[in-house]
């Protein structure tokens, strides 16, 4: 294998600039032909991340993207990660390979200014990470993905900075149906998921189960980091899920959704020895109970209970050996209303109440158990008058220890055309700090301020049957952000941050092929000292097609992203990846399917010493029978 520490950094940046004008290239003739071409009667997708209710994708003012079942099987994607890393604004980092600690970037912003919700429960966690576990997280039981880039915090309240990520798991779409899917590849990879579900009348149900096993590769290089232990460090995961749904009477529904996920890991340190063995577990669990009622002809009211639990164990050998464990915990109870003013105008507002807790014990005698209250109540309007369009939130928290904060979104859209439309939007945000930054022993600050941000983007957005293009310059600002201070040893409000750039993504079909592309220019800084912001590229992309040929169905993806800072003065070195895909319909139940990933078998890592994996070829079959 070549690093690509030794490429020329002209090479590089050769190679990424021949992607980002591949991708700009196919943005405006793709774009041509869609205007060239008979218009589509493929409808706009329906999204609701974006003002909490039904939205046509087109109409939506935040840059909002949607994944569907079809895309995520069409993908291969084994993880949430790698699904995601092919969207526009969204980067990862993670520890070295599948089921290893992973961190989400999206424009700029981290983990912990990043919401994710699973069927509408919040997963961020409360303990010193403030993050996600996103690597525990398999395809097959997801339905869909929204991502809403940008800060709508006067929506969603503490965490949304920089976003929101809602993923809805599987439920019943029509006639029953069943599905089995049976893979392996490299790093002796295995993969087997069962999946079914019906509607049968006023009723619902969908359900499977996942596991996933593979040996992985050392999670660190030891011939930079020596202390690591070089043997593999695999993962196993094993997933449960389950969707019961019922509707009453016309517009009065009952769901009870539940979703179960089991990773073990193997992982390295660089503080022990090469004969040191580090393993850990996650479980994830979360529950939704959520009744959709139509009081009125107008008037829709949502009532939701739920609650997300994240443990984590770790156990370490070696003479600083020792055994943690972190539960994090959300329950949540939330009642959101829309009520329409005609045929193009709504209001909404909605009320929500979350206990969240933390329980640990570090290991080094440094435990602590605590739980705050968060409330909130917050309000919209959203609708169109001729060609303008308009969305007002406002919201305001109130977080034990963390004190109050009223924040704000307004968003215009002007449409020239049915075709073209251009979006503007500014809002503010805050951002209390996880109770583990607060209350952990040794390095915590209960004096800590919640982080600050205002944001302001502007857009301009193509849509005609099933293409939409869309280019968004955006601009963020936070203060009193959250870091380490290595001078008193514990978290601090010390830095002032920024980031500034330009999204471009696209998707739609042309002469039978689906294409996808998204370029991502920004300078996340420190606004101080004007230094980039850690393991977040200036600049990344991707460009993928689909090509159905009759019974076949190929496709290919390119990954690119340039060099990166990283902790203590490293640099990890920009990448450009290859994947290739095939699918092989051979009856109308049975499908053969196969993908190589790293084709061209970079080097390449995320966090420095951390090494990703080389070439990857996997071969799965799909059994789907029909009743």
């Amino acid at each position: 294998m070549t690093s690509s520490a030794f490429v020329p950094r002209a090479r590089r940046a050769h190679a990424f600039t021949q992607i980002a004008g591949a991708s700009l290239s196919l943005f405006a003739s793709l774009s041509a032909s869609a205007q060239t071409s008979p218009p589509s009667s493929t409808l706009s997708p329906v999204v609701v991340t974006a003002t909490r209710f039904d939205q046509r994708l087109s109409d939506a003012l935040p840059f909002t993207t949607v994944l569907t079942r079809e895309d995520i099987e069409r993908s291969q994607a084994l993880d949430l990660p790698a699904l995601l890393s092919r969207e526009a604004g969204l980067a990862f980092a993670d520890n070295g390979g599948r089921g290893k600690a992973s961190s989400v970037y999206l424009r700029g912003a981290s983990s912990r200014q990043v919401l994710v919700l699973l069927d509408g429960v919040p997963m961020n966690k409360q303990d010193a990470s403030g993050a996600v576990s996103l690597e525990h997280l398999v395809l097959d039981s997801i339905e869909r993905i929204e991502v809403v880039r940008g800060n709508v915090s006067a929506l969603y309240g503490s965490n949304a900075i920089g976003g929101v990520i809602q993923i809805f798991t599987r439920r019943a779409s029509g006639a029953p149906k069943a599905t089995v899917v049976l893979e392996g590849g490299s790093e002796k990879t295995r993969h087997a998921s069962v999946s079914a579900d019906a509607k049968l009348g006023s009723t619902s149900i969908a359900g499977g189960v996942s596991y996933h096993d593979t040996d992985g590769h050392t999670a660190i290089d030891p011939t930079r980091l020596p202390a690591a232990n070089p043997d593999r460090d695999g993962y196993r995961n094993q997933t449960a899920w389950a969707s019961l749904a019922h509707e009453f009477a016309p517009g009065q529904s009952l769901a009870l959704r539940l979703h179960h996920a089991d990773g073990r890991f193997d992982f390295d340190s660089a503080f022990d020895t090469p004969a040191d063995l580090q393993t850990g577990r996650t479980k994830l669990d979360t529950v939704s109970l959520a009744s959709d009622n139509r009081y009125t002809q107008d008037w829709r009211g949502i009532v939701t209970l739920s609650q997300t639990r994240d443990e984590n164990r770790n156990h370490l050998t070696g003479t600083f050996g020792y055994d943690d464990r972190y539960v994090s915990r959300t329950r949540l109870f939330g009642w959101s209303n829309q009520v329409a003013l005609g045929s193009d105008w709504s209001v909404s507002a909605g009320l929500e109440r979350q206990q969240q807790s933390v329980d640990v014990v570090d290991g080094f005698g440094g435990g602590y158990d605590r739980e705050r209250n968060a409330d909130a109540v917050y309000g919209g309007l959203q609708g169109k008058l001729g060609a303008h369009s308009l969305q007002l939130n406002v919201r305001r928290d109130r977080v034990e220890d963390a004190g109050s904060a009223t924040t704000g979104l307004l968003g215009y859209g002007y449409a020239f055309t049915d075709a073209w439309k251009a979006t503007a939007s500014v809002s503010s945000a805050f951002n209390a700090a996880p109770l583990g930054y607060l209350y952990a022993p040794f390095f915590g600050n209960p004096e800590l301020q919640p982080e600050r941000a205002r944001s302001a983007e502007a857009g301009l957005q193509y849509s005609e049957g099933s293409t939409l293009v869309r280019a968004t310059a955006f601009r963020s600002r936070v203060r009193n952000e959250f870091e380490y201070d290595f001078g008193t040893s514990r978290f601090e409000n010390v830095a002032r941050t920024r980031n500034r750039g330009l999204e471009l993504a696209a998707n739609g079909d042309a002469m039978g092929i689906a294409w996808r592309a998204s370029l991502t220019l920004q300078k996340p800084e420190d606004e101080a000292t004007g230094e980039q912001r850690l393991r977040r590229a200036k600049r990344f992309g991707n460009v993928g097609i689909t090509w159905p040929l009759g019974a076949w169905e190929i496709g290919a993806d390119v990954r690119a992203s340039a060099a990166r800072p990283d902790t203590g003065a490293q640099r990890l070195p920009g990448y450009a990846l290859l994947d290739l895909r095939a699918r092989w319909r051979l009856t109308p139940e049975w499908q053969l399917f196969a993908r190589g990933e790293n084709l061209t078998d970079r080097d390449w890592e995320t966090v420095y010493g951390y090494p990703q994996s080389g070439r990857s070829v996997f071969v799965g079959l799909q059994y789907q029978p029909k009743w």
